[in-house]
């Protein structure tokens, strides 16, 4: 059973930074892809950054492309967002998903991953 785990949500004014860490445990990822998506109320769940675990590979959403950055420590099986220059419109629960599908290709849709963690909240407040 695949078990994950986010951390580091908390508050943050606009502008500022956050790091976003998920542990996954449960197998082995080299056929996964990691991803993180954010949720806010009453929307559907977005795609935000994925990493293909075994070439890491990295993906972004448009919209936080050159301000965030998704990394993993492949040993430790742990994915980290950072998140830089946050905007007042990003404020969200975000979760942390594993997609079985993702050995060779990034999978941005949340239907393609099949564990997700129960989510941290990031609020972006002054």
């Amino acid at each position: 059973q695949v078990h994950l785990i986010e951390s580091g949500g908390g508050l943050v004014q606009p502008g500022g930074s956050l790091r976003l860490s998920c542990a996954a445990s449960g197998r082995s990822f080299t056929s996964y892809a990691l991803g993180w998506f954010r949720q806010r109320p009453g929307k559907e769940r977005e795609f935000v950054a994925a990493r293909i675990w075994a070439s890491s590979e990295t993906y972004y959403a448009d919209s936080v492309k050159g301000r965030f950055t998704v990394s993993g420590d492949n040993a430790e099986n742990t994915l980290y967002l950072q998140m830089n220059r946050l905007r007042p419109e990003e404020p969200a629960v975000y979760y942390c998903g594993a997609s079985p599908w993702g050995a060779y290709t990034p999978r941005t849709r949340a239907n393609e991953y099949e564990y997700w963690g129960q989510g941290t909240q990031v609020t972006v407040s002054s």
